[in-house]
């Protein structure tokens, strides 16, 4: 495993407490494998015998509804572990997992890790505090599908990938519009309605990039819901 790979797992909220040795353990078996866009990870009702940490890429983590429609849980990157939970408690998993661009992950069995876990009881706490960093991810999700409307709920998704806090940005778009929108709890129509309520704060989208002409101002729309003082952002 090279240098920047270690760095990563070992910035995992799983990993990072963990002794170096134990990691290794864990991951020694496999190496990192790369994957197609559009690859199947895992279906919900498989056994759930491993959990994925990604090195490089993105993947999404999805039910079928009973309508037969895609409801996206949770979409992962660089760093992140998935499935991690469902892993340690055995049975089946309760969702699907798909690569959506071409990705470097990480598969770790799950007998391996139960066995470490058996052997050092303390590193029990790592898988908690990396199922509760899931939980947090998930609340906050929630809420912001519940209380923010459509274009904050845009502009919010833009500041987290932005990594810029003043001045101009420019955002790439990690994966497809409607992956985005389905992240976001929207419909494809109503995610580009949504960014184009955002263009008298400077926001321009080309392609796969997306321009913030002012990052503070759009931070100040996401925290008060106005376009300027006085003026609120319709919402979607």
């Amino acid at each position: 495993m090279s240098e920047q790979d270690w760095r990563i797992v070992k910035s995992t909220p799983l990993f990072s407490a963990m002794p170096d040795q134990a990691v290794r353990d864990i991951i020694a078996r496999r190496g990192a494998k790369s994957y197609n866009k559009g690859t199947l990870l895992f279906q919900q009702g498989d056994e759930a015998d491993a959990f994925f940490l990604i090195l490089d890429g993105w993947a999404k983590i999805f039910r079928i509804t009973s309508e037969g429609s895609e409801a996206v849980i949770g979409v992962f990157s660089r760093g992140e572990c998935f499935a991690e939970a469902a892993m340690f408690l055995g049975g089946r998993y309760p969702a699907s997992a798909e690569v959506v661009t071409p990705s470097r992950l990480l598969r770790i069995e799950g007998a391996i890790l139960r066995r470490v876990v058996r052997n050092e009881p303390d590193l029990a706490f790592s898988m908690l505090a990396s199922s509760s960093h899931h939980l947090k991810l998930l609340v906050e999700q929630i809420e912001e599908i519940k209380v923010l409307p459509g274009p904050r709920r845009v502009a919010d998704f833009l500041m987290r990938l932005s990594g810029c806090e003043e001045g101009p940005c420019v955002v790439g778009l990690p994966y497809e519009k409607a992956l985005i929108a389905n992240r976001l709890g929207m419909k494809p129509e109503s995610f580009s309605r949504a960014l184009a309520k955002l263009r008298p704060l400077g926001v321009e989208v080309g392609g796969e990039y997306v321009r913030i002409a002012d990052v503070r101002r759009l931070s100040a729309y996401v925290t008060s819901g106005k376009l300027s003082p006085g003026t609120a952002c319709a919402s979607s």
